[in-house]
């Protein structure tokens, strides 16, 4: 159940100036101090909406050392211009005290609310694009970033898990309501999130890509790459799989590092792989979608026939292929010398058109 929740700001300069900055923040929410940071690119302006990307730590983790010593996005940031929000979590007191997303049960404890409240405090304070919100996280931030594509799938559009597992029955209840790209980066040689656990407590990684590929109604089978192997002495190798033409376009990918551990690859991480950078391939993918999918799926670009002009017109015929210029309240299909076929057909609504590209 959501929970009343009193925001409070500490830097109060992130109401009037909004040039290169990173500030640390808080809510009151369920009765707790929250913190997170917030990164704003010097392209930023209040004028535009703005894409806004979370990243999850780890369990254990802390936000700043997880920007700081790996998975640092801010020159992304910089260059693509959207806004980065690292939170953190609180701790768990059934797990030690370790700061964790998922606390262990008994428990009531819905970080994904959490979530839920902070877009919508970032939103009052940020113009940001809410059809383009995005969540990554690492290890047991991967896992979160499931919970929150799932839990809160009208908010979230697309998602990044890097050596994220998935508990058994973790998608028994998931609610997507629309097209949500996933991309999953993990390592065979995992020993925290097993690549395929022989005890049980985890879907196999190929079973997540399978759930999210049938839940977006992808190809059955992926395109299987190679990622160039650009470091031969980092021990692992990278494959690249993709399901693709999902509704909205959408695709579901997975980086399968070959020999890879538990670890999220980057130059900040030279103990991992050294073939990929996860932040840039997160962005890269998670950047593409927006709620209604693939940016640009429904975009065809093709010329309206009635502002062609008439000298490109070769000519006009009817189903046959009988030339009928002139002829009215049947299909005819005008051909024209730019690989264009228009068809005009009538029904009960009227004429309706259709333009197709003949490609040669």
């Amino acid at each position: 159940m959501k929970k009343f929740y009193l925001i409070i700001f500490i830097s109060l300069a992130s109401f009037f100036a909004f040039g290169q900055q990173l500030t640390t923040e808080n809510i009151l929410y369920d009765g707790n101090n929250r913190q997170y940071l917030v990164y704003v690119p010097q392209s930023y302006s209040s004028s535009s909406p703005t894409p806004i990307l979370f990243a999850f730590h780890g369990g254990s983790g802390y936000a700043n050392d997880f920007m700081n010593y790996e998975a640092d996005f801010r020159s992304i940031a910089d260059t693509a211009g959207f806004i980065l929000v690292y939170p953190q979590a609180l701790e768990d007191p059934n797990d030690g005290g370790s700061t964790n997303w998922l606390h262990k049960e008994p428990t009531d404890h819905k970080d994904e609310f959490f979530v839920e409240t902070l877009i919508d405090t970032l939103s009052s304070v940020y113009n940001i694009d809410n059809s383009r919100v995005y969540a990554c996280g690492y290890s047991l931030g991967g896992m979160f970033s499931y919970t929150l594509a799932c839990s809160i799938n009208d908010k979230i559009a697309a998602i990044g898990s890097v050596a994220g597992a998935c508990f058994y029955g973790a998608f028994a209840a998931c609610n997507v309501n629309h097209p949500t790209a996933v991309l999953t980066i993990n390592g065979t040689d995992d020993g925290i999130h097993p690549y395929n656990d022989p005890n049980g407590w985890y879907f196999p990684v190929t079973s997540i890509d399978s759930f999210w590929a049938t839940t977006n109604n992808t190809d059955i089978t992926p395109i299987v790459t190679q990622v160039p192997d650009i470091n031969p002495n980092d021990g692992s190798t990278v494959e690249r799989y993709s399901w693709q033409n999902g509704n909205g376009c959408v695709s579901v990918e997975e980086l399968k590092i070959i020999n890879g551990g538990h670890d999220w690859p980057s130059p900040l991480s030279n103990w991992g792989n050294q073939d990929i950078n996860a932040s840039a391939e997160v962005w890269n993918f998670v950047s593409k979608y927006d709620m209604d999918g693939l940016i640009g799926c429904n975009t065809t670009n093709l010329p309206n026939p009635q502002t062609i002009n008439a000298k490109n017109l070769i000519n006009i015929v009817d189903i046959f292929g009988r030339k009928s210029k002139g002829l009215k309240n049947q299909l005819l299909i005008y051909i024209y010398d730019l690989s264009l076929i228009h068809i005009s057909e009538p029904t009960r609504l009227g004429m309706i058109s259709y333009a197709v590209f003949c490609l040669k």
